[in-house]
């Protein structure tokens, strides 16, 4: 049954060819066909600040080109070469050498020698121990010298003095107090022990006599690091947790040392960087011995290029070296970055 009532069929149905002005929205009209908006004064300032900034970044990059270059040519063109040269094979002959070929054997030679794995080794455990002590020491002369009023500028000279001389000027001071006749260490202890001390004749007591002198020359700089971070320090969140009853033990192990990370993982990187190159105080005071038992990587890699001539291995060990040098600064920065990320979301 149908019905001629227009109202009972419905409204009807808008089609494409129906659709008024009024029904058209902003999705409907078609892209072209919209008034484009003239960019205001904040776009326009934005855009002539991008392009300045652009042109500061060109000028920068050309102002640091030479620097950049003697970089490149003092330190990475070196690096390089020696990974080039551990990965050939080096022919040496009466005008230099030659490289000729890839080869592995190098690296298998390098790193399947026992002698490689000692230093390794020794080298390891004299970076974290010398390191250890180091931050300790330093921690503690930094919050000395941040409790003091007077007399500041003329301890942190003071302690620079050892710092700023050169290691192998200092490592020749030590060689002669580490004397076993006439040096000043065998004066204090032969009357004790009753007969002459020689701490550089055995193995245990060289390694221990190096790391004295090494903590001695590398602390000051451990502690002008750490007393930078101390002053840096917000005074609000120490006397906050001052009022509310904390000692000066829970203000420092609770409140600052989480502060001093960042100091802390600096301090740490530079050192173990210096510490794993460790040459001139085992050449100067035992020249690696008494036989290998203090001989570093950097002297092993020094003797077998430079003694045995043999470049091709004494490349491999430099650069076997540098990677696990950066291997361990890499998973260092990644434990620090993981404790900081637990701590911000506690």
């Amino acid at each position: 049954m149908t019905t001629d009532d227009p109202e009972a069929a419905g409204p009807p149905t808008p089609t494409s060819a129906t659709l008024s002005s009024d029904t058209l929205t902003e999705d409907a009209v078609p892209a072209s066909a919209r008034p484009r908006a003239t960019a205001g004064p904040k776009a326009r300032k934005r855009r002539k600040a991008s392009a300045l900034e652009r042109r500061y970044a060109r000028l920068g990059w050309l102002f640091a080109s030479p620097a950049l270059l003697v970089v490149a040519a003092v330190t990475i063109f070196p690096i390089v070469f020696s990974v080039v040269m551990s990965l050939s094979n080096v022919n040496v002959t009466a005008d230099g050498f030659q490289l000729s070929g890839f080869t592995g054997s190098n690296f298998s030679l390098v790193v399947g020698s026992a002698r490689w794995q000692h230093d390794l080794w020794f080298t390891v455990i004299y970076t974290v121990g010398t390191v250890a002590v180091e931050m300790v020491l330093g921690t503690a002369i930094a919050l000395v010298l941040e409790r003091l009023k007077v007399g500041r500028g003329w301890l942190m000279a003071l302690l620079l003095l050892p710092w700023a001389m050169i290691t192998v000027v200092s490592a020749e001071l030590w060689s002669y107090l580490y004397n076993g006749v006439y040096g000043l260490v065998d004066q204090i202890l032969a009357p004790i022990a009753g007969h002459d001390v020689n701490l550089l004749g055995t193995p245990v007591d060289a390694t221990v006599a190096m790391g004295v002198a090494d903590v001695w020359k590398t602390t000051p700089f451990v502690a002008i690091i750490v007393l930078a971070g101390l002053v840096m320090l917000p005074g609000d969140v120490v006397e906050a947790a001052r009022i509310d009853g904390a000692n000066a033990w829970t203000i420092f192990w609770r409140v600052r040392l989480p502060l001093l990370r960042p100091t802390l993982a600096i301090a740490v990187m530079f050192r173990i960087l210096q510490a794993f190159g460790l040459f001139d105080l085992p050449f100067v005071l035992t020249q690696g011995g008494p036989g290998t038992s203090t001989e570093s990587l950097a002297m092993l890699g020094w003797r077998v290029m430079f003694q045995d001539l043999k470049f091709g291995p004494g490349a491999a060990v430099a650069t076997t070296t540098a990677a696990i040098v950066l291997v361990g600064c890499l998973l260092f920065l990644k434990v620090f970055r993981a404790q900081v990320g637990q701590e911000e979301t506690v």
